[in-house]
């Protein structure tokens, strides 16, 4: 399916925050939604979290998808290396081109340490453009990419740190006539943490397990497609928990919660005179305009980043609405085949996706496994529904002691 290029700056609009401000301004309204450049980044690129409400920071049973959720929790896997593809066609409900796809994989280098590596492809899809004159003018092929090198680390029996290197691309329209855009490229850092610790008995198999997971996301410099503008990229806080009930030797449950928010500056409430018109700074150049309520979202980038926890308009209250939530269960038997569901919210007033999702997984030997998810939004018309994941993963050496807890591993770390 072809699009013409208006349909697409329409459908792209959250990739440039100028484009949200020109449609505030000109409806009179505040939207008040925080918007980043390269929102693919915070994309849910694999099927078991996609099942669990897009939760995962601090899931256990780590596999070559930690990369993305929490690279840190890979030193307690159960493999020695592993591997993992995934693909999402993404609003096929309005545009039947666009799709993106995950490529992970680690690998241990001793018994407290790990390094790793992933590939986000996002193809936005084919484009047609045409003059003013509706003649064509030939298509073009947008699409995004980011590549990441992992290195995590156990520093106590059950404590982990882990950090990312990411370089990422995106390149909207950059060589089509006519456009005068150019590609973007930053380069990018995640930083997460990982604690996890069970209390279960080895003859029977019963006991609870829990965990804690956090992780600061796409921490970087902004992103500019030419000219003088230049646009936040995603940073995204993450915050995490996860409990296990293990029922026996064969079945058991976990139970997840995660909490994000996006650290990019909220816009402010702008002052308007009678006729409800903007009033500009005196001497500003470019024109800059007076603010009313909250922060101007053009200052400092430690200040953005960081800021963006107090400056919104609404004070407190409005910065409690921007943080989503995302919960799930799932069922494991003989870790072999799981079900799963679960939710995702949001404010309404701060976009207002909500949808349940479900999902099922099976592992063969611990060397190879297959998820898949579903989105189910909450009201019709959404622009998400039918989502579906599919994720396909590997295990080369099946179990290895190096992941264990055991003495040796312990007297390691002192």
């Amino acid at each position: 399916m072809k699009r013409n290029f208006s349909r697409f700056l329409f459908a792209a609009c959250s990739f440039f925050p100028s484009v949200i401000f020109a449609q505030s301004t000109l409806s009179g309204a505040n939207l008040g939604i925080p918007t980043s450049a390269v929102p693919f980044l915070n994309f849910t690129p694999d099927a078991r979290s996609g099942a669990l409400g897009e939760a995962g920071v601090a899931l256990g049973d780590p596999d070559a998808n930690a990369l993305f959720w929490n690279p840190s929790k890979l030193v307690f896997a159960k493999q020695d290396k592993g591997a993992t593809i995934s693909y999402t066609p993404w609003l096929r409900q309005l545009i039947g081109d666009m799709y993106y796809t995950y490529l992970a994989g680690y690998s241990k280098i001793g018994k407290n340490s790990v390094i790793g590596g992933s590939l986000m492809y996002f193809d936005l899809g084919t484009v047609n453009f045409t003059t003013a004159a509706g003649v064509a003018a030939g298509t073009f092929n947008s699409r995004e990419y980011a590549i990441t090198a992992s290195f995590s680390q156990r520093l106590s029996q059950n404590f982990s740190l882990g950090v990312d290197l990411k370089y990422l691309n995106s390149n909207l329209a950059a060589g089509a006539a006519n456009v005068g855009l150019k590609p973007g490229g930053t380069a990018a850092a995640d930083i997460s943490a990982f604690y996890r610790n069970e209390a279960r008995d080895n003859a029977t198999g019963k006991g609870i397990g829990w965990a804690f997971g956090g992780m600061i996301s796409n921490l970087g410099g902004r992103i500019s497609y030419g000219g003088t503008q230049q646009s936040y990229i995603s940073t995204n806080l993450r915050l995490g928990t996860a409990f296990t009930y293990y029922a026996d030797q064969y079945n058991k449950f976990n139970i997840i919660a995660d909490v994000n928010k996006l650290m990019v500056p909220t816009p402010p409430e702008y002052a308007r005179d009678a006729n409800g018109n903007l009033i500009p700074i005196a001497g500003s150049n470019p024109t800059k305009y007076q603010i009313a309520r909250g922060k101007d979202p053009d200052r400092g980038y430690f200040s953005a980043v960081f800021g963006s926890f107090a400056d919104a308009p609404g004070g407190f209250s409005e910065e409690l609405k921007e943080f989503t939530i995302s919960t799930g269960v799932e069922y494991w038997y003989n870790n072999q085949f799981a079900v799963r569901a679960g939710y995702f919210g949001e404010s309404n007033t701060k976009g207002g996706r909500k949808y349940f999702t479900t999902g099922i997984g099976l592992r063969l030997q611990d060397r190879f496994g297959v998820d898949f998810s579903y989105l189910l939004p909450v009201k019709q018309g959404n622009a998400l529904a039918n989502t579906f994941r599919i994720s396909l993963l590997l295990n080369f050496n099946g179990s290895n002691p190096v992941g264990s807890d055991d003495d040796s591993a312990n007297e390691d770390l002192e």
